[in-house]
């Protein structure tokens, strides 16, 4: 298995010994506790480092006492503190602002497999004292690293159909199996784990609908009349889902110019292999009739997971009017922004800037991207497009 250094680890490196708790979140299996274990193994010393896996009913019985005085006899003389699956541990938050606290010189790292109960019980209590980050499957920027851009130009067709979960980059010929797992034994756990779902089949068969609207308006009207919900119970388990790192959406981009839409959202998901898992598609490239719809995704996800490893703080649009004009993806980064759209097809890759976008926004530059400028889009190099 491939040893494979993640972006952000570097980052993680620079805030030890900052005296803040480093929060670290996202999906299961995109390898969050392999990250803070290397950054554990950084220590020299064995004896000042502890791993706590609250997994274990014992580490969350330890957490449930807010004792500092108990605390201290399980800190001892620790330097390090990674707590692993603290979405488990009731008041999570107010148990890592009393051993922030009580042990000012002790680093404290946790991980948590969703955003559900982990984001809303740590932002009150932390206020001032973590920094927070969310972990993704492998990005295309770690992989030319790790490897080569020819070898990642060579897996194009492949990252576009199986994705970049770890255990999938890391065994090929494994891909469908693994993707089948992940997403019977782990997407939805803990969306199904949430006390307000009562139907978990309605979750899967909007994950289904959603990926088989990627790149395109989402109404959730459509959707509950499809299955037979309400609009308001589509757009909480949206939410919901946004939350567990399944899906992130994309607002309309309007500044009121005539026919543009303005309420309007699309959806992707942050891996392709979950997408074609969810729907059971496993086509390759050139069978395919939805090759538009992942290469959008493919390019966007990578975009944002790019963006995420080297924190910076981006916003995303798209942008379309009632005549079906349109501009795939629009990003904004420290109030500049750039146009992008997206073609898979070399021979589209002249297509030109839509002329009512271009005409009242003349500011924003436009670029088409298509598999002979891709990696520039998606690599390190994407921050001088």
């Amino acid at each position: 298995m491939n040893e494979i250094k993640r972006d952000l680890q570097i980052i993680l490196s620079q805030k030890l010994g900052k005296g803040k708790v480093i929060i670290l979140m996202g999906s299961r299996q995109v390898g969050k506790t392999t990250l803070l274990q290397k950054l554990l193994s950084e220590y020299s010393d064995e004896k000042s480092v502890q791993y706590w896996n609250c997994d274990e009913i014992d580490v969350r019985k330890l957490l449930a006492d807010e004792s500092s005085a108990r605390l201290k006899s399980f800190v001892g003389n620790s330097k390090f503190i990674v707590i692993d699956e603290a979405q488990r541990v009731q008041n999570i938050g107010l148990k890592l602002k009393i051993l922030h606290d009580n042990f000012p010189d002790v680093q404290i790292a946790v991980t948590g497999s969703s955003a559900l109960d982990l984001s809303n019980t740590i932002n009150e209590p932390l206020t001032g004292r973590k920094f927070e980050y969310n972990l993704f499957p492998f990005s295309t920027n770690e992989l030319v690293h790790n490897f080569s851009m020819l070898d990642e130009m060579k897996q194009l067709e492949n990252r576009l159909v199986y994705g970049f979960y770890p255990d999938v980059v890391n065994n090929p010929g494994e891909e469908k199996e693994i993707l089948s797992n992940i997403v019977s034994s782990y997407l939805y756990k803990d969306v199904f784990e949430f006390q307000d779902i009562r139907k978990p089949a309605v979750i899967e068969k909007l994950v289904q609908a959603l990926a088989l609207q990627v790149g395109s308006e989402v109404s959730f009207n459509e959707l509950g009349n499809l299955l037979g919900i309400d609009s308001l119970t589509v757009q909480k388990y949206v939410d919901l889902l946004e939350k567990a790192y399944v899906i992130f959406h994309l607002h309309s981009y309007s500044r009121n110019v005539r026919n543009e839409l303005k309420k309007s959202i699309k959806i992707y998901f942050y891996d392709n292999g979950v997408r074609n898992a969810v729907i059971s598609n496993f086509s390759p490239c050139d069978l395919r009739s939805d090759i538009g719809m992942i290469w959008e995704n493919f390019l966007i996800s990578e975009r944002v997971k790019n963006n995420a490893f080297h924190n910076r703080k981006a916003k995303y649009y798209f942008w379309r009017t009632t005549q079906k004009q349109e501009v795939d993806f629009i990003e904004e980064i420290d109030g500049k922004f750039s146009a992008f759209e997206f073609k898979y097809n070399p021979k589209k890759a002249n297509a030109k800037c839509p002329l009512t976008f271009s005409n009242n926004y003349p500011e924003i530059p436009f670029s088409v991207i298509s598999k002979e400028n891709y990696l520039e889009f998606i690599t390190e190099k994407s921050i001088d497009c």
